[in-house]
């Protein structure tokens, strides 16, 4: 098989793996040589355009709901070091990708496997000097040793934990640990990352949202443990899809809007200021699919309200729908010159005006949308 044969089957096979902040399916682009290209936002704020694919699609792991699960029926290939970084050489140097992430089925072992993508990253680093955005995916069990090496030679670096806790995951996967084959190799990323040896744009996770029948409480309780405690830049949710030939395949698939919902509820842990206590979760231990996390606490705290724009703290903008990081920034500097006073102010910085007004005072005053709180 030839080298662009290859890549679009293992560029197609990393279309699971969200990691690489890439955003919604239909962001992706064909290129002209017919494998996917994913528009990435970098932690600096910069989009590129990023080469997702995998090393090898051969999996020694049978994971339930896995596309790639080694007891599946399908075209298996893989790429050696020189292929796939020569490969991408090609496309950087015609600026059709401007940043790669690499991720792999376990093949043969996981120490080999790691060593093979270990092997890529260099070479595209040392032998074809690329100096930009690598993104490099950390095997299930891997060692201290390859978690070290990814560390220094690449910007990021992540392992998908799937499910929030030992017991979720067994539904999943009877091949792996999660102590010591997810949440250990995290640890020793985060230890190395502290020692300032590299990736320098964090580390991430990924959860397989619904396949094992876990909650929403149960997903975010780990996100937030592992912000405080493990040095988690950021998580990413992937609503389950089944897929034809594996254990699942029957399972019926998880609302995109809950993955939606998860994703609003990280933004509130990681920028709004808000804490797992906060959050409201049905009696299943869900979020509400009817409103969005931010507006259903407000709706259930009007004690807090209504705000008075011209005096309130960041702390307290950041809690009203409507206002987010940007426009409460925005409120707090131009205030120091001039009073809010009216609604179109606050759509002037930015502000969802229509979604802060029932929560707002503007001069002392109920802005003219204002609506009942109960």
């Amino acid at each position: 098989m030839d080298r662009q044969e290859k890549l679009k089957l293992l560029a197609r096979a990393a279309q699971y793996d969200l990691c690489a902040a890439c955003g919604t399916h239909t962001s992706r682009v064909r290129d002209e040589i017919g494998h996917w290209l994913y528009p990435a936002a970098l932690p600096d704020g910069k989009r590129v355009a990023l080469l997702k694919v995998l090393q090898s699609n051969l999996c020694e792991n049978d994971c339930f709901y896995c596309a790639n699960r080694r007891s599946r029926d399908f075209r298996r290939v893989e790429f050696s070091p020189e292929e796939l970084a020569a490969a991408f050489d090609e496309l950087a140097r015609r600026n059709r990708a401007q940043g790669l992430f690499l991720s792999s089925a376990v093949c043969d072992s996981t120490c080999l496997t790691m060593e093979k993508m270990i092997a890529t990253v260099e070479l595209v680093r040392v032998k074809y000097q690329f100096k930009g955005y690598v993104h490099l995916k950390l095997l299930p069990g891997c060692k201290q040793a390859a978690v070290e090496r990814a560390v220094q030679i690449a910007d990021r670096v992540s392992v998908n934990l799937e499910a929030p806790n030992a017991e979720r995951l067994r539904r999943l996967s009877r091949d792996k640990n999660f102590e010591r084959d997810l949440l250990q190799p995290l640890r020793w990323a985060k230890h190395f990352r502290d020692q300032e040896l590299g990736a320098r744009a964090g580390l991430t996770t990924q959860f397989v949202v619904g396949a094992a029948g876990e909650a929403d409480r149960e997903i975010l309780s780990t996100v937030a443990h592992m912000y405080q405690a493990s040095g988690l830049t950021r998580a990413y949710f992937s609503a389950f899809q089944p897929v034809p030939g594996t254990p699942m395949e029957n399972l019926t698939a998880t609302p995109p809007l809950r993955e939606h919902r998860l994703y609003q509820s990280d933004f509130l842990l990681r920028y709004y200021g808000f804490k797992l206590p906060d959050l409201i979760f049905d009696e299943r231990g869900n979020l509400s699919s009817e409103s969005d996390p931010k507006l259903v606490w407000a709706q259930a705290h009007p004690e807090f309200f209504p705000i008075e724009i011209n005096r309130a703290s960041k702390e307290e903008l950041l809690r009203v729908p409507g206002i987010g990081p940007r426009s409460a920034a925005r409120i707090l500097h131009l205030r120091q010159q001039s009073r809010f006073r009216q609604i179109e102010d606050l759509r002037a910085i930015g502000a969802v005006a229509a979604r802060a007004a029932p929560f707002v005072l503007l001069n002392g005053r109920h802005p003219p949308q204002q609506l009942t709180l109960c």
